[in-house]
């Protein structure tokens, strides 16, 4: 029996609805989202990396992912995974925070650090000061940080991954220059005195210091210290490199507990390892962050000057003995911040 005008017009709009569907649902199972939970001064650079990542995945796979940050002080960030916070991944300023994601529940395998290439820290970076254009207080060092009219802005230890390197590369410049940690204490007591203000990240510091004007040198992380250079213009700031520094190694880890219930782990797991990749690698540069490829931070000598630098395993053991001794409830800190207040 031969369809009638009317009928062949329904029967190819169901057709259509049914091909539509298909393809919606399609576009659906193809769809991924991804949540990085980061640190304070990632935030233009993950937002730059995102964007390169997804295209490559969107050629090598045909999926369509969706990245979503998240940007706070270190260890308020990974505080917030330990309550719930649903992280894919984890791009954190120090291996302390990573592993205290397993404060209370095993949220990340152990062996996480030894996953990815220099222990999965596909980046690094320093510790400098930021002053104001001319350098007014004649800050050039550590120890012109104390002196009577100078104050310092940098954030809290306890919320802040990059206040506790701020706060190690202090002590360890005062133990090498008076031979002591009795001395290093002393110093960084001192330093200490002159904060008015301890905000919670270092994204926060930098304003305090740059918009709202407040202290006389910013200890910042030197992408941190670039960007505001940059943004400034260069003619309100300029960044001193002090004698001794730290080599400040950031580092990334995928949450398994998260990636297993949401079926992301090899999204995620291509996420972090394309970190290594060279233009990822130039991307880092790009944002003031030190590559870890040794022939790409070649092209970049220039902007990223030498520095003498000592590594928290060499000069203090390890994150873990660190945390412990320096930062922990009633630690080594807060006996300093009890002191002065």
């Amino acid at each position: 029996m031969e369809k009638t005008p009317i009928v062949r017009k329904q029967y190819w709009l169901s057709i259509s609805l049914i091909l539509f569907a298909i393809c919606t649902f399609m576009g659906h199972a193809y769809s991924v989202e991804l949540l990085n939970v980061s640190y304070d001064p990632t935030r233009e650079f993950y937002k730059t990396y995102n964007q390169t990542f997804i295209e490559y995945w969107q050629q090598q796979t045909g999926e369509t992912l969706t990245i979503k940050n998240s940007h706070g002080g270190s260890g308020k960030q990974a505080r917030s995974v330990i309550d719930g916070l649903q992280a894919d991944v984890v791009t954190l300023a120090l291996a302390s925070d990573i592993d205290a994601l397993n404060r209370y529940r095993t949220n990340i395998l152990p062996e996480w650090q030894s996953r990815l290439p220099n222990n999965s820290a596909p980046y690094n970076s320093t510790i400098v000061f930021l002053v104001r254009k001319g350098n007014p207080k004649q800050i050039h060092d550590w120890s012109d940080l104390i002196k009577d009219d100078i104050e310092v802005i940098t954030p809290n230890p306890k919320t802040s991954g990059g206040a506790r390197w701020n706060f190690l590369a202090a002590w360890a410049y005062a133990r090498s220059t008076y031979g002591n940690d009795e001395q290093a204490r002393t110093f960084v007591t001192k330093l200490y005195q002159h904060v008015p203000v301890l905000d919670t990240g270092a994204r926060g510091a930098t304003i305090s210091f740059v918009q709202r004007g407040l202290g006389d040198v910013l200890i910042a992380w030197e992408n941190e210290a670039y960007l505001a250079l940059k943004e400034q213009g260069g003619d309100q700031l300029e960044i001193i490199m002090p004698s001794l520094s730290i080599l400040a190694e950031p580092t990334v880890a995928l949450v398994d507990k998260v990636v297993d219930s949401k079926g992301t782990r090899k999204q995620a797991q291509a996420y972090l390892e394309y970190l290594y990749s060279e233009p990822a690698q130039h991307i880092i540069a790009q944002h003031f962050y030190r590559p870890v490829n040794p022939n790409i931070l070649k092209q970049y000598a220039k902007q990223f000057p030498e520095i003498k630098l000592v590594t928290i395993n060499d000069y203090f053991g390890g994150w873990q003995k660190v945390q412990k001794a320096f930062f922990s409830d009633g630690a080594i800190f807060d006996e300093i911040y009890a002191e002065i207040n």
